[in-house]
């Protein structure tokens, strides 16, 4: 199961301390701690080999984009000058951690079958009178009432935004 990242980066940056009181707990802590850390030389190689990439990868969307927008393209590669590789670098950054977020939280957009399936139910309930029947005895027919005037409202709301007036529209 994978957890929200924002849980895992509480987790993260949560200290962790053992009371002194053991103090051969707090050793064995520090020593496993110490020994999966990876080391400086790693996360440098790490750090290489992506602004390497990022560099790969901003040559040629600059020269795709130089083709693309011809001399439009080119006048604003040179209006960058030295603030284009940072600026590429940032956004593959913004990317790579975008795509980690999407993964983690999982926002893929629904299958097909899970929207064939919800529409089917609700579409066999409401062309179902023993359903209102059931809703009546219970008395959740009030409280589907009062989710379906919120609906309403929530529409009406959206189309006075859309307007951008209360009643009509300004043909001024």
């Amino acid at each position: 199961m994978v957890r929200p990242l924002s849980a895992r980066l509480a987790q993260a940056l949560r200290p962790r301390r053992v009371p002194q009181s053991h103090p051969r707990l707090h050793q064995q802590q520090q020593q496993r701690f110490a020994s999966s850390t990876p080391g400086s030389e790693e996360l440098q190689k790490k750090a290489q080999d992506a602004l390497s990439s990022v560099q790969k990868g901003l040559g040629q969307a600059f020269e795709a984009g130089k083709k693309f927008l011809g001399p439009v393209g080119e006048k604003a590669g040179t209006l960058l000058g030295a603030y284009r590789e940072p600026l590429a670098y940032n956004f593959a950054v913004f990317r790579e951690v975008l795509k980690q977020v999407y993964v983690a939280e999982r926002l893929q957009p629904p299958s097909v079958s899970a929207f064939t399936s919800v529409y089917s139910t609700l579409w066999a309930r409401a062309t179902n009178l023993q359903y209102y029947r059931e809703l009546l005895r219970s008395g959740d027919l009030t409280k589907v009432g009062i989710y379906a005037l919120e609906a309403y409202g929530i529409f009406k709301i959206g189309e006075i935004v859309g307007r951008r007036s209360l009643i009509g529209y300004n043909i001024q």
